[in-house]
């Protein structure tokens, strides 16, 4: 009789946790919301941990709230949690005044916000290597490079001579 089972939100690898009507403005707040969105799960409470924002510890709640939830609810693992999300909206805005001189009022807004952080299961995938190369390397691998280039270099002289051409009939009309 009752109301149907909502959808699930989420998906089956990712895991959310929602704080409600925090006493901060939403700007401050997407302040450190930006400073975890795309990092690690345990880099993200690092970096919460030595924020010096006084709303980075609300921020740090919620976010052990979502590993929690991944952990508990959804069965994923914690060492490969990633903060896909950190969504930051508006709620109520506290209307108050301060009285100022000759009788008059200034009008105060006091705002609060929320935010929605959504941790998702990402399997890290292994780094590709850079290879750095010694001097030595480069000099014995320009040779190879250079002979892939030939063409590029005769380009470039059939361009460069329309431009020397121009400048010797610059010249002669002088």
């Amino acid at each position: 009789m009752g109301q149907k089972e909502n959808a699930r939100r989420t998906t089956d690898i990712q895991a959310r946790a929602v704080g409600r009507n925090i006493r901060v403005s939403p700007r401050k707040l997407n302040l450190v919301a930006q400073s975890i969105r795309g990092r690690k799960a345990e880099d993200a409470l690092n970096v919460l941990s030595f924020s010096e924002k006084r709303i980075a510890r609300d921020v740090k709640k919620i976010l052990q709230s979502a590993i929690a939830n991944a952990e508990n609810n959804h069965d994923l693992d914690v060492d490969d949690l990633v903060v896909t999300e950190a969504s930051v909206g508006r709620t109520i805005v506290m209307k108050r005044f301060h009285a100022r001189a000759r009788g008059r009022g200034a009008s105060v807004e006091k705002p609060f916000a929320q935010i929605t952080i959504v941790v998702e299961e990402k399997k890290e995938e292994a780094p590709t290597k850079k290879v750095n190369l010694s001097p030595e390397r480069r000099k014995a691998e320009a040779p190879k490079a250079e002979a892939k280039g030939e063409g590029a270099k005769a380009k470039a002289k059939s361009k460069a001579k329309p431009k020397a051409k121009a400048k010797a009939a610059a010249k002669e009309h002088a």
